[in-house]
């Protein structure tokens, strides 16, 4: 039986593949093509092409596929085989440079948000050898960058890596400063932590739903959720752990970093965590991991659920995004060093994510925005809609000295000078963490908790990098141009601080004293909802800084705005006539069915004997009576709600009224249909209850 060490990345054609299969010469080109960018020739790229489809072959492979990530929230993949035929009548394996460089899909039934008309079909692939290519299900996968025949993206990866070059040329910038001239390139690092749910596919298969829209649109509290806490770190279930460990099997042998798994707080709720990689890889394996968590949970009869908030009343899941800088070299720019000079240069890259986050605390808001997430951001296991940063103790007290002129305590009651002998060594983790945090300092990476669990770790990394790029330009436009680089570099940090420590908060970000504090006083942005946000993608200062750093052009920057908010408005349709359909062809019947039961057994009694009570059915007779009008005047209701947004002038007075009209018409029909649930015997409820699903799985 094969160790992990043994079949590890067994299925990735990654550094140990090339240099066992290509030439010195070619995998030298090929190296320097992922690590400095430079252009691939086409013979480099034929013998690539070839050495990937001898292994790809030798390891069960029949086809080849570009594998991109369109802006649908998924993958997407048209696979072609290597077979092309001889003179003899046979087929020969075949796979060239030119196939491996550049595909051509069919664009014209992808999101475009009106960069091309239906009729304009063509769209291109192009290979991302950033990314190491992968075999699964007997195909190679080829990780690729997808745009328009007019070559504006039409993806997330396209503008993920403009985004991560960015970033690489400024911060490269501030490195030259500091006198580092042996670092080539600065990549963004992330390791994205991944919640999810599993439930039976018996109990899935019985809610319609679930199987439209991912999470539960009805459901009454059970007697017990997570009060106890005792789901939490617990000891994982026979079934799930069978399930946990095909999962992480089949993760390494994709080689991905899947390293902690356990039972989070609600019951039925898992989390999986990798180890950090660049961000472009990062975003791949991520995509490729919620893809065979689905496949793998089939297999053993079981459903993982990816919803931001599947059931109401109790933790939804989120998907941490823990970010930090590092040279090729090795350095993380964003860990204390071990000397003075090095602990400045650390303060600076710290100011440029603080700068980068007030400044750009909207985009950062838009980065996560779905109708999914919306339900969970705010509630008591998400950090609120709100951007703020937590710092902890120690780089607080830090910070609010350099502001302030005054002594800092951790040096001697010494007053700090940037590149002299005064400034503290720091330490470590010497702060207890803030879990209401949205974006919080945990050492030596930033963690940001906004994220859902369904979200591509593209959006968010995008704006960061970009956001941050733009802060290291700024710094690095007015460094070199000092006569003193010491003394700028102090104003520099000095005056950042000062500017934007609105932005820092170290307290109960739960707190709605905090809320009113972060907008009446300190002027945050509080975006509740994904029509409230998505709108500011498109404000003048978002524009021109992502154009500036090429990042997105104009155009594609409108078209994301318009596929985002349709997104929004399907998603919410879709679930609201899926609501409207339950409650009239199975919560309705099974209301008035058990209403009927209980007037015929009232009847049946007084017909026995007239004097015999029949308060307990007479009485529910009513209750269940008076609701099924509410549910059926709701249901209504609901649906006029849904026939009016033909009405709406564009897509975004669309997302408006399904926030103010359609939204406020859900809840309260959910609201009728939990109470009716709570007095209707259980063998007619047509569906699962919350107390079923969440403690299916033995």
């Amino acid at each position: 039986m094969e160790t992990v060490p043994e079949y590890f990345g067994s299925l990735v054609f990654d550094d140990r593949v090339m240099k066992a299969n290509l030439s010195d010469e070619t995998y030298r080109s090929l190296r320097n093509t992922i690590d400095g960018g430079t252009a691939l020739d086409i013979g480099v790229a034929n013998a690539v092409a070839d050495a990937m489809k001898t292994w790809a072959v030798a390891h069960g492979a029949t086809h080849f596929t570009h594998w991109f990530q369109p802006l649908t929230g998924i993958t997407a993949e048209k696979h072609d085989s290597f077979i092309a035929p001889s003179p003899d009548g046979g087929v020969i394996m075949e796979f060239s440079g030119k196939e491996l460089i550049r595909g051509e899909p069919d664009a014209s039934s992808f999101p475009s948000g009106g960069l091309r008309a239906t009729f304009e079909a063509r769209g291109y692939t192009a290979w991302d050898p950033t990314s190491y290519a992968f075999i699964k299900d007997k195909t190679l996968c080829i990780p690729t960058a997808f745009c328009s025949y007019g070559g504006e993206a039409l993806d997330k990866k396209t503008p993920l890596l403009r985004a991560m070059a960015a970033l690489d040329r400024q911060a490269l910038r501030i490195l030259r400063l500091f006198g580092n001239n042996t670092a080539k390139t600065v990549r963004t690092m992330v390791g994205p932590e991944q919640e999810y749910f599993l439930i039976t596919k018996e109990m899935y298969d019985q809610r319609p739903d679930l199987r439209f829209t991912g999470r539960t649109l009805f459901g009454a509290k059970p007697p017990k959720g997570q009060e106890m806490d005792d789901h939490y770190f617990g000891a994982i279930k026979p079934r799930v752990a069978a399930y946990m460990a095909e999962l992480n099997e089949t993760l390494w042998k994709l080689g991905i970093l899947a390293k902690t798994e356990h039972n989070e707080v609600a019951p039925a709720q898992h989390e999986l965590a990798p180890i950090y990689t660049t961000t472009n890889m990062a975003t791949d394996h991520n995509q490729l991991t919620m893809e065979i968590m689905q496949k793998v949970a089939s297999k053993h009869g079981l459903v993982c659920l990816l919803h931001e908030k599947p059931f109401a009343g109790v933790n939804g899941s989120g998907k941490h995004n823990n970010w930090s800088m590092a040279t090729d070299t090795g350095v993380n720019l964003l860990s204390p060093g071990e000397t003075p000079y090095e602990n400045a240069q650390f303060l600076l890259f710290l100011c440029a994510v603080i700068q980068a986050v007030d400044d750009y605390q909207d985009l950062l808001r838009i980065s996560v925005a779905t109708a999914s997430n919306d339900h969970r951001l705010g509630a008591n296991e998400a950090p609120p809609a709100v951007v703020s940063i937590f710092l902890g103790d120690e780089l607080s007290a830090v910070l609010e000295a350099i502001e302030q002129d005054k002594p800092y305590h951790g040096a001697e009651k010494k007053k700090l000078k940037l590149g002299v002998d005064v400034l503290p060594r720091f330490t470590r983790d010497t702060t207890d963490r803030n879990r209401t945090s949205p974006f919080a300092f945990t050492g030596n990476k930033f963690e940001f908790r906004m994220l859902g669990s369904s979200n591509s770790i593209a959006c968010a990394n995008i704006m960061l990098d970009s956001a941050v790029a733009e802060s290291l330009r700024q710094y690095a436009d007015e460094l070199e141009q000092a006569a003193d680089f010491e003394t700028a570099l102090h104003a520099l940090i000095k005056r950042t601080i000062r500017e934007h420590k609105r932005i820092l908060f170290g307290g109960n970000g739960y707190d709605e004293s905090w809320i009113r504090e972060a907008t009446e006083q300190r002027g945050l942005c509080n975006y509740r909802t994904t029509p409230d946000c998505m709108p500011h993608l498109l404000d003048e200062k978002n524009v021109k800084m992502l154009t500036a750093h090429k990042v997105f052009s104009e155009a594609e920057l409108h078209s994301r705005c318009e596929i985002m908010l349709e997104n929004y408005c399907k998603s919410v349709r879709i679930e609201a006539e899926t609501m409207a359909q339950m409650a009239r062809t199975m919560i309705l019947p099974a209301v008035s069915g058990y209403a009927g039961e209980l007037a015929a057994s009232a009847a049946a009694k007084r017909a026995l004997d007239s004097a015999l009570p029949c308060a307990y059915e007479l009485e529910t007779v009513q209750k269940l009576s008076t609701l099924a009008d509410c549910i059926a005047q709701h249901t209504a209701s609901l649906e006029a709600a849904i026939l009016s947004l033909h009405d709406a002038p564009d897509i975004t007075a669309e997302a408006f009224a399904i926030r103010d009209s359609v939204l406020v018409r859900m809840c309260e029909l959910r609201l009728a249909c939990d109470e009716a649930e709570t007095i209707t015997d259980k063998r007619h409820w047509p569906m699962p209850t919350y107390g079923d699903l969440l403690f299916g799985v033995k």
